[in-house]
């Protein structure tokens, strides 16, 4: 059994198609890329996954159970998070505050038990506290846990809303365009973040524009255009997949000797 499988999904607003009968599975221990022009349904897929958009038809399943239809906390709970964006980070908290908020998703206590503080909320806080720095450390953050979040330069600032959702202790991570707008060497220190992600015992699933990057660290790469899944394979098929050239890569040498 696949740890996620996509299943005849698709997504209409009103008269568009955004998604069109989309499948294809992700087993555990994969890094995944979905990648496509703009406008190809990346975004909305990623939405429907996490949650954050109810498919028009089809199903998703983590470890063959539905969570089409769950609100996101409740997927996140199962196990499979988005990672949080820039607009989603806490900027006036430091880099450590907003990872020990993200680690509330697993707390086990009740409202009554926080507000009084009880020995166990005390305890469980503690962990939440030398687990974020554990996080931050393996990402390339320590030494600025104090730092606050809008003080970080973009590449830490992505790193910090990856940090927030392995908080959660996902087993599947979702990481939307993990390399927009990074230098080639705020890029190589992020690809190793995403393989050490994977070495961790996470499966990662990505949306990305930087084919580069994207060449280099999946396993598999799903490709849509339209809406619809027009290849999938390994990264040196679909760099000769004829179609996607044509949809999507185009012929600029470099492609071809990523």
């Amino acid at each position: 059994m696949s740890l996620l499988a996509i299943e005849g999904v698709s997504r209409r607003f009103g008269g568009l198609l955004a998604v069109n009968d989309v499948s294809f599975t992700v087993e555990a221990g994969e890094i995944v890329s979905v990648i496509g022009p703009n406008g190809a349904g990346k975004s909305t897929l990623f939405k429907l996954i996490a949650g954050f958009l109810r498919p028009t038809a089809g199903r998703i399943l983590l470890d063959g159970n539905r969570i089409d239809g769950l609100r996101p906390h409740a997927i996140a709970a199962r196990g499979l998070v988005r990672t949080f964006q820039e607009t989603t980070v806490f900027r006036e908290m430091s880099a450590l505050e907003n990872v020990v908020v993200a680690h509330h998703l697993r707390r086990r206590g009740s409202i009554l038990t926080e507000l009084l503080a009880t020995p166990g909320v005390r305890s469980e806080q503690a962990n939440f506290v030398a687990d974020a720095r554990e996080i931050l450390a393996r990402l390339g953050l320590a030494g600025l846990e104090d730092e606050r979040a809008r003080n970080l330069p973009h590449g830490h600032l992505r790193a910090l809303g990856i940090a927030m959702a392995l908080a959660v202790r996902p087993r599947v991570v979702l990481l939307d365009e993990p390399f927009a707008g990074m230098n080639s060497e705020e890029t190589a220190r992020a690809v190793e973040i995403v393989r050490g992600i994977r070495a961790g015992g996470v499966t990662v699933v990505l949306v990305e524009h930087d084919m580069g990057a994207v060449m280099r660290i999946s396993d598999r790469i799903i490709v849509l255009n339209f809406g619809t899944l027009i290849a999938s394979g390994p990264p040196e098929a679909i760099q000769q997949d004829e179609t996607v050239i044509d949809a999507y890569l185009g012929r600029a040498d470099e492609i071809a000797t990523l």
